[in-house]
C-alpha cells in the first residue's frame, strides 16, 4: 500500500485478526520486526514503498505473507520483475527463509533454473495438466515425455528425428546406439548437451559451426540434417576442445543421457 510505511504494510494482515487470534500492539510490533529481520529489511521500516528498490518491495511483500505464520505459502512468480542478479540473490533468500521457517511453500515459476535450484520437489505442468512429479534431479535424469525433457535443462536438450531398426538407433544413415528391446519405429531422440563424447571414430557425425569457450567447459555448436533444433550444443571439457578438427565433428553417446520418445504421443520409450 503506497501510503503506508514498510512497517505498516507488514503489520496490516495482523490488524485484521479477530477474537482469540487478536494481538496486542506489542505482539504485532514484535512479529513485524521478526518478519522484517527474516527478509533483511528491518532497517527500512520507516520508509514508504516509493523509496524502495524493486527487490526491497518484493521483500516487503514476502514479509507481509510470513508475518501471518501461514501453514502454506504460495509464491506466484515472485521474481519475474527483478533483474537477473537480484533474481538470483532473492531466490537464495527465499530458499533460506523457507528452511528457517519450515513453512510449506509452493513456488510457481516458468523459469526452470529457479525450479531446479530452489525446490525439494518439482511438479511440471502443461496446459494445467501435471506431466511429472519428482525430485528435480530425478525429473531431469528421467523425463516421462518430450515436453518435460525439453523444459528442464540449460542449454536445452538436443532433439533429433531418428529411427530404430533391428534394435539399433539410427540418426540419418548412422547407427549411433544399441537399443535392446525397442521395436522398429520412427522416434524423437533427445540427447542432453553433456551426453556427447568427442571421439574421432564416433558414430554420430555433425557439421561444426563454432566453439563457445565457457571457462571450464567448451560448448561445441554444430548442425545435423536430422536435428529438430537449429543448432546442436554439446558440452565437453575445455581441455578436449583445444584440438578440434574443422568441418566434421564426431561423437559417441552416453546411453544414460539419450532418451527416445514416441513420434505420435511424445511419451518416453525406455530401453
Amino acid at each position: 500500500y503506497p501510503h503506508l510505511t514498510v512497517e505498516k504494510n507488514i503489520q496490516f494482515p495482523l490488524e485484521n485478526l479477530k477474537g482469540a487470534d487478536k494481538l496486542s500492539k506489542e505482539e504485532m510490533s514484535k512479529r513485524v520486526l521478526e518478519a522484517a529481520k527474516l527478509v533483511q529489511i528491518d532497517h527500512l521500516l520507516e520508509r514508504k514503498p516509493n523509496e524502495l528498490s524493486g527487490g526491497q518491495q518484493q521483500r516487503v511483500a514476502i514479509a507481509r505473507a510470513l508475518v501471518k505464520l501461514p501453514r502454506v505459502l504460495l509464491l506466484d512468480e515472485p521474481l519475474s520483475n527483478l533483474d537477473a542478479r537480484l533474481r538470483l540473490q532473492t531466490r537464495e533468500e527465499i530458499r533460506r527463509i523457507q528452511q528457517e521457517t519450515q513453512i510449506t511453500t509452493i513456488f510457481v515459476t516458468h523459469d526452470q533454473d529457479e525450479a531446479m535450484s530452489i525446490s525439494d520437489m518439482i511438479v511440471v505442468m502443461k496446459d494445467g495438466i501435471v506431466q511429472q512429479i519428482g525430485k528435480p534431479q530425478n525429473v531431469y535424469d528421467d523425463p516421462v515425455n518430450l515436453f518435460v525433457a525439453k523444459f528442464l535443462g540449460t542449454p536445452p536438450i538436443n532433439v533429433f528425428s531418428g529411427e530404430v531398426k533391428n534394435e539399433q538407433l539410427y540418426i540419418g544413415s548412422e547407427a549411433v546406439l544399441s537399443t535392446p528391446g525397442v521395436a522398429d519405429q520412427p522416434v524423437h531422440v533427445g540427447i542432453r548437451p553433456e551426453g556427447f563424447i568427442l571421439k574421432e571414430d564416433g558414430p554420430l557425425s555433425c557439421d561444426l559451426v563454432r566453439l563457445e569457450v565457457m571457462g571450464r567447459d567448451v560448448s561445441i555448436v554444430s548442425t545435423h540434417e536430422k536435428s529438430q533444433n537449429v543448432t546442436i550444443r554439446s558440452i565437453i571439457d575445455a581441455d578436449e576442445g583445444k584440438s578440434l578438427p574443422t568441418g566434421k565433428v564426431h561423437f559417441a553417446l552416453k546411453p544414460a543421457k539419450v532418451f527416445l520418445f514416441c513420434t505420435d504421443t511424445e511419451e518416453r520409450i525406455r530401453f
